[in-house]
């Protein structure tokens, strides 16, 4: 995304406040808002890039970047799923302005005074080439006034492209809006918990339906989606809705389970044809758990806990039913565009990293021999353009499994 020119002055800096705020409400995940704030901080700032941070267990955790410098047709790059974390000390920029709670205005990193409370650290711009120049720095403030999250933004840009100084106007605005943003991130942290709450109580049923293994689709799933999205030319704002929708629904894909037998769920041997069918029907019980939705992400829930064992040659199941509240028994398996696309992009995140990872009765596969499955079946149980967009990210995927590993602390609990 190219920065544009700020805002007007006052009541339409405003308006404009307000309607960005109005936008976050509507956004349901928290990699969506985060993705959200950072555009539009940028775009009032007139910003190159920025990287948000959010304060987790004492210290602050990487959330999200941008750089138009080395991203810009809109991919995402594996950079977003970087995974580490910074003490809140002044050992950083970001970590002494969360320590601190006060904004950091830095008109050139290479040249801040020796007496500064904090020093630029140029490893990045080393590593990279990137050369950082303005930098303005803000807490992320929830409404008791405890900050949650810092915002920083990288090389505010004159017309002709040039590194300058933030403008007055900026360092006015975009407290406002990391206030609102607070809000948003908070309501967007408290349903993923909620969501892998929900799957703790799956977890007890079947050991495979961790709260990592739930995260990872549901990540995979948006950036396939984006991925195949992009290269079908999708609309830009068809294509973050959408993209916000399935990171959360992918979640759910397997809720079903929670209606299945222990006997069945946990038989530690291949289940008997009578077993199998049983466990096919945890597709239509998550599906009936979304019946009667009134919203959109109630329905794509659905659509991918009914669908998404479904193939593309059409050999999948449970089958067509009329919705969610369907009780007759399925008909004949979907197959190719009748499958919902959100179910045939989820049945390939389900399917890698079910392979990828370790079980009681299998080790992971390795990536070379997920990859030559995935193309073997490129056509028959998956959608080839699916199929393609996932190959072309396949470093993004990596980063989500990397980020979002099994053995990791705390992961189950989000």
């Amino acid at each position: 995304m190219q920065p544009t020119h700020p805002a007007p002055d006052g009541a339409g800096l405003l308006r404009e406040i307000l309607a960005i705020n109005e936008s976050l409400s509507r956004l349901k995940d928290l990699d969506a808002i985060l993705d959200r704030v950072l555009a539009e901080s940028r775009r009032i700032a007139g910003a190159d890039a920025g990287t948000i941070y959010l304060v987790e267990n004492g210290r602050l955790r990487f959330g999200y970047v941008h750089n138009d410098t080395f991203n810009r047709e809109g991919d995402v790059t594996r950079d977003v799923y970087a995974d580490f974390t910074l003490p809140i000390d002044s050992t950083s920029i970001v970590g002494h302005v969360a320590a601190t709670g006060q904004p950091l205005d830095i008109a050139d990193a290479y040249a801040m005074p020796s007496d500064a409370p904090v020093a630029f650290n140029p490893d990045f711009d080393r590593r990279t080439g990137y050369r950082t120049t303005s930098m303005l720095t803000l807490p992320v403030t929830t409404s008791q006034g405890t900050v949650s999250g810092v915002i920083q933004l990288i090389n505010a840009k004159d017309d002709a492209g040039r590194p300058v100084p933030f403008s007055a106007q900026a360092r006015t605005v975009l407290p406002l809006l990391s206030t609102a943003a607070s809000v948003a991130i908070e309501r967007a942290i408290m349903t993923r918990e909620l969501i892998l709450r929900m799957m703790q109580m799956a977890e007890l049923r079947d050991p495979s339906e961790t709260g990592a293994h739930v995260t990872r689709v549901g990540a995979y799933s948006a950036e396939i989606y984006h991925k195949y999205a992009m290269m079908q030319g999708i609309d830009e704002t068809l294509r973050k809705k959408t993209k916000d929708l399935i990171r959360v629904a992918a979640m759910l894909h397997d809720v079903g389970k929670v209606g299945i037998s222990d006997r069945i769920l946990k038989k530690p041997a291949r289940l008997d044809p009578e077993e199998f069918a049983v466990m096919r029907m945890h597709t239509v019980f998550g599906a009936r758990l979304f019946a009667n939705s009134t919203s959109e992400l109630d329905a794509m829930s659905g659509r991918i806990a009914l669908n998404h064992h479904e193939k593309w040659n059409g050999t999948g199941y449970p089958g067509h039913l009329d919705g969610p509240a369907d009780t007759r028994p399925p008909g004949p398996p979907r197959a190719g565009a009748q499958i919902p696309l959100e179910a045939r992009i989820v049945a390939l995140a389900d399917v890698f990293d079910a392979l990828g990872s370790r079980r009681s009765y299998k080790a992971p596969w390795p990536d070379e021999k997920i990859i030559d499955l995935l193309r073997s079946e490129r056509g028959a149980h998956f959608d080839p353009d699916v199929v393609d967009a996932f190959l072309d990210i396949f470093d993004v995927i990596a980063a989500i499994r990397d980020k979002y590993a099994e053995d990791k602390p705390g992961q189950a609990d989000g």
